[in-house]
């Protein structure tokens, strides 16, 4: 087939063609969008599951979502060991200039740039033109206390959002990398501005343990969040995900062929484009058959490898990469922390910095209490066929 014309594109972040399978979460987001503009509190959403699930793809949406109902939104893509505040500066300033095209909300904003300007220098943060035209509000969101500043910061941004007549929607993706600290000021800021009534809309996406740092950080935050599960496709969506693109292209793909890709992927988005993407460019068309999706597993395997799963396992030392190489090897997770000590000689108290440099770099998690698995799908197979079945030369 015309690989011009191949609609599927594997990549991280990448809309796919088709977002089947979502239906439920982003109903529930338009639904809290809405409710916004209109005075009606609703819980943050925070959109959990492993890699490659389009955790992403959705928050991507979803912004797109605020901004046609009239919202200013801010996305943030958290990097490891950036503080939250140096983060928020640059997007809450861009925020409020959108909400100061408004007249009517145009002395509310200032006063919200006022209190900006206050905490970008309680925090030793520089953020452009911004940080000369106004001045601080002296005793707002100064005093250099991130869970005491950041509330009266997002309440200034709230007001501000009201007076314009829209509401204020801040995405956050890889929540996992925000300091305990700065994740704790989130949550009470995010809790005061639904208190008051504020048109404020947090939508958060990251790894699974994300539920529990968020727990950790601030105990009622099970009952301010709401956490949907971003998992694998079922079936039925993930055929629908895998045929409609290549419909929408005038060609065809039997159920077979389809089969195959589900169970070969087992229903995860980004490895479900990239065995679209093989098929496509395999078959010679009309129709993809069980021989052209059978012939792509050997390519998408070794793209996947190449890239979705080795710029991860790079990322990790040499003892760390034996930690996960042993996990590996007990077979399908998730596993036992006892158990991988006792597969490295060693004792799960000795093991324990290891396994939290790996957690914090976001290669594992701990679905309970003694347990670990890993957060990209299928990375066991990954290591089997690469440093266990064919061992390193390293």
């Amino acid at each position: 087939m015309d690989a011009v014309r191949n609609p599927f594109a594997p990549g991280a972040g990448s809309n796919p063609p088709e977002l089947a399978g979502r239906e439920a979460i982003l109903e529930d987001a338009q639904t809290a969008i809405q409710r916004a503009l209109i005075a009606k509190s609703s819980r943050s959403q925070m959109l959990l599951g492993l890699r490659g699930v389009g955790k992403t793809v959705l928050l991507n949406k979803i912004e797109e979502m605020a901004e046609a109902a009239g919202h200013v939104t801010s996305f943030i893509e958290a990097p490891e060991g950036k503080p939250l505040s140096e983060l928020l500066v640059p997007k809450i300033n861009q925020a409020l200039r959108k909400l100061s095209i408004s007249e009517k909300a145009r002395a509310t904003v200032h006063q919200a740039l006022r209190a900006l300007r206050s905490f970008a220098s309680a925090f030793s943060i520089s953020y452009g033109d911004a940080s000369i035209s106004v001045d601080p509000e002296a005793g707002v969101a100064d005093s250099g206390e991130m869970e005491a500043d950041l509330p009266e910061l997002f309440v200034r941004v709230g007001e501000a959002a009201k007076a314009a007549g829209k509401a204020w929607t801040l995405l956050i993706d890889e929540v996992q990398y925000l300091r305990s600290e700065d994740l704790a000021a989130l949550i009470v800021s995010l809790h005061r501005v639904n208190q008051k009534g504020l048109p404020v809309l947090f939508f958060g996406a990251g790894l699974p343990q994300v539920a529990a740092l968020s727990g950790d950080a601030k105990s009622y935050a099970e009952r301010h969040f709401h956490y949907p599960a971003v998992g694998p496709l079922g079936e039925t969506a993930a055929a629908t995900a895998i045929r409609q693109p290549i419909k929408d292209e005038g060609e065809n793909i039997d159920s077979k062929a389809i089969e195959e890709i589900f169970a070969k992927t087992k229903g995860y988005p980004y490895f479900l484009q990239e065995w679209g993407y093989q098929c496509w460019n395999i078959a010679e068309g009309p129709c993809i058959k069980l021989e052209d999706a059978s012939k792509a597993a050997g390519e998408a395997t070794k793209r996947l490898d190449d890239g979705f799963f080795k710029v991860r396992f790079d990322r990790l030392t040499p003892k760390e990469r034996e930690y996960v190489i042993a996990m590996a090897k007990l077979g399908e997770g998730p596993y036992r922390s006892s158990d991988v000590a006792a597969a490295l000689n060693e004792t799960p108290q000795s093991l324990g910095p290891r396994r939290a440099q790996i957690i914090s770099k976001g290669m594992i998690y701990s679905p309970s209490h003694g347990d670990i698995a890993f957060t990209v799908p299928m990375f066991s197979e990954y290591l089997i066929r690469n440093y266990v079945a064919q061992p390193s030369n390293e």
